[in-house]
């Protein structure tokens, strides 16, 4: 799965949006991705595009909950909202984290339900901390039925 995270970076909706992961943790249940305001990725007020900004927190939800879970399970992301809250200017950050707790909490009510839904939420962060957008990913889990 790490080798597999890493490759993303060459995926071409991310080429086109300058993405950079700077970081994963041991677990892949961590990532911290960038975004440099490039000539390709700025909207026509000089500042990030939307949809560029919504591009970069894309999988990475998804991804942390994969990693935790493993192959018994279905994991898709099911719904997601951004707000803008600021232009986004210079190079913008975000980190998606899902704590051991919060994973437990999700596999234990996965394994009595079979399925779940789960909101998680991350902010898109500017160049001085200042936070640019908010993020809510519902990420969406159901064990494999046994053949």
């Amino acid at each position: 799965m790490r080798k597999w995270i890493w490759l993303m970076a060459w995926y071409p909706p991310y080429i086109g949006t300058g993405l950079k992961v700077e970081s994963v943790n041991e677990t892949a249940t961590a990532f911290d991705i960038s975004m440099k305001l490039r000539w390709y990725n700025r909207n026509i007020y000089g500042t990030h595009f939307g949809g560029s900004l919504y591009s970069m927190c894309d999988p990475w939800f998804a991804f942390a909950v994969s990693s935790y879970f493993g192959q018994d399970y279905i994991i898709w992301d099911k719904s997601a909202s951004i707000k803008y809250l600021k232009p986004g200017k210079g190079r913008v950050k975000a980190t998606f984290a899902i704590s051991q707790d919060e994973l437990t909490t999700m596999k234990k009510e996965v394994d009595i339900n079979e399925k779940g839904n789960f909101m998680l939420s991350t902010n898109i962060l500017g160049p001085s901390g200042e936070i640019v957008a908010e993020v809510i990913k519902e990420v969406y889990v159901r064990r494999k039925k046994q053949k």
